[in-house]
Parts: C-alpha cells; sequence; structure tokens
C-alpha cells in the first residue's frame, strides 16, 4: 500500500470528501447565483474524484484514476458549455440571477 495512504489515513479522505461534498451541495441550495451554483457542482464532482483517487491508491488499482481523468475531461466540457449559455442570458437579461431567469420563459 502507498506510504502517504498509509500515514494519513482512508478515513481522512473520506471525511475531506464528505466535506466538500456538503459544501457543494448547500452551495447549489442556498445560493441564487449561477456561477456559484456551477462552481459548487464541480466541487461535489472534485469530490467524488478525490475519492476515486483515494479508493483507487488504497485498493492499488487504476482503474479509478483512468475514470476520474475522463471525468475531468467531460468536466471541462461541460463547464465551457455552461459559461457560454451564461454569457448569453447575461447578454439578455443584464443579469445571471436565477430567479430572474424565470422571465425568460415563452
Amino acid at each position: 500500500m502507498n506510504n502517504i495512504l498509509v500515514q494519513i489515513g482512508i478515513e481522512n479522505y473520506i471525511f475531506l470528501c464528505v466535506v466538500l461534498f456538503c459544501i457543494g451541495i448547500f452551495g447549489v441550495l442556498y445560493r441564487r447565483n449561477a456561477i456559484i451554483m456551477f462552481m459548487s457542482i464541480e466541487i461535489m464532482l472534485n469530490a467524488v474524484n478525490l475519492l476515486f483517487v483515494a479508493f483507487s491508491t488504497f485498493h492499488q488499482d487504476a482503474q479509478g484514476q483512468v475514470f476520474v481523468f475522463f471525468s475531468m475531461a467531460v468536466a471541462a466540457a461541460e463547464v465551457a458549455v455552461g459559461l457560454a449559455i451564461l454569457v448569453s442570458i447575461f447578454r439578455n437579461s443584464s443579469s445571471i440571477d436565477i430567479d430572474n431567469l424565470k422571465n425568460l420563459k415563452g
């Protein structure tokens, strides 16, 4: 097993991932700014990716790390599309507040 993982312990990685995921959930549920909501979703995704890497290292199997690599590639594309949508919404309504987006309905 990896020396760093033995020193720190898998429990601490799990605790860190739970804390990061809860921060992300809090940001999505309680903030109305679209950029902060996207950042919160990214924090949740990074928490899950960190957990994949920790368990992959714990079990000495590279499959979790390969999955994280592809997950990060998809997340980068997601962020690019999401920011393009936000820029388009900002140009039309001069705001990125989620509550103001209800006015865009047909």
